[in-house]
């Protein structure tokens, strides 16, 4: 019996990267996924069918997580569907790059609402769908997942930086307001990560898009996979941490 047997869960951005992994990651250990992706439906469906390959239930929901209305329509459908959802894994995000890293005071307002929108309108959209739900749950689990971009403050990641902020204070208290309820609320806040994103974040700064040199200087000789994100989460939201609420876990190899 896996760690999650008998759970569900709707990740976000479930389609490619973090989100896969965390997706197959939740099968592998018993749990039934519903999978929101944006636009990408054929990924979407090969990550379905790898999840009922594993014996799992699985569906998949086309919604940009920055509109409210679909995020509404898209949980009540996975409500229906699924009948009882006791996770959420806040995953689907954009990084700096959709928005040319542009410095703070000269960041447009189309610039700052396209990364807003979906960091942080998008889990409070969902939180707000959800959470309700999840409180009928003996036990429940919201992730956000962060980025050390909230710490690090670099030049260029400002408008990321404040999305993810907010996240993280959104997810404190959020921790504190549902514990009650039997709800855990835990961040993950990867460093670089082996996925599209993470390659394009290399090639900004003048690095190999394939990685090979960045892994040769990375804390013990490799790149941060999908997948290594997807053994915390899982973690996190099994028996195994079960007394684990209000915490940021940093996994950047520091």
């Amino acid at each position: 019996m896996g760690k999650l047997e008998g759970r569900t869960a709707l990740v976000t951005g479930g389609s490619r990267g973090i989100g896969r992994a965390i997706a197959l990651r939740f099968a592998e250990e018993g749990a039934d996924v519903a999978i929101n992706y944006t636009s990408n439906e054929t990924a979407a469906l090969e990550t379905k069918q790898a999840v009922e390959a594993m014996g799992r239930r699985a569906a998949i929901y086309q919604a940009d997580v920055g509109d409210e209305a679909a995020v509404t329509a898209m949980c009540d459908q996975a409500v229906a569907d699924f009948g009882q959802i006791d996770a959420l894994i806040n995953n689907a995000g954009l990084g700096s790059a959709a928005i040319n890293r542009p410095h703070i005071a000269d960041a447009t307002n189309d610039q700052w609402n396209r990364l807003l929108n979906v960091n942080v309108w998008g889990p409070i959209f969902l939180c707000r769908s959800l959470v309700p739900h999840l409180r009928q749950a003996d036990r429940s689990d919201v992730i956000m997942i962060s980025s050390i971009a909230a710490q690090a403050l670099n030049p260029g990641f400002g408008v990321y930086s404040v999305s993810k902020a907010a996240l993280e204070a959104m997810a404190h208290t959020l921790a504190r307001e549902e514990k009650a309820h039997g709800m855990r609320v835990n961040m993950i806040a990867p460093g670089l990560v082996d996925t599209d994103m993470g390659r394009r974040i290399v090639e900004a700064t003048g690095g190999p898009s394939d990685l090979d040199e960045v892994a040769k200087r990375s804390p013990f000789g490799f790149v941060c996979t999908a997948e290594d994100i997807a053994a915390t989460v899982a973690h996190l939201c099994s028996d195994d941490g079960r007394y684990i609420t209000n915490q940021r876990i940093t996994i950047s190899g520091d």
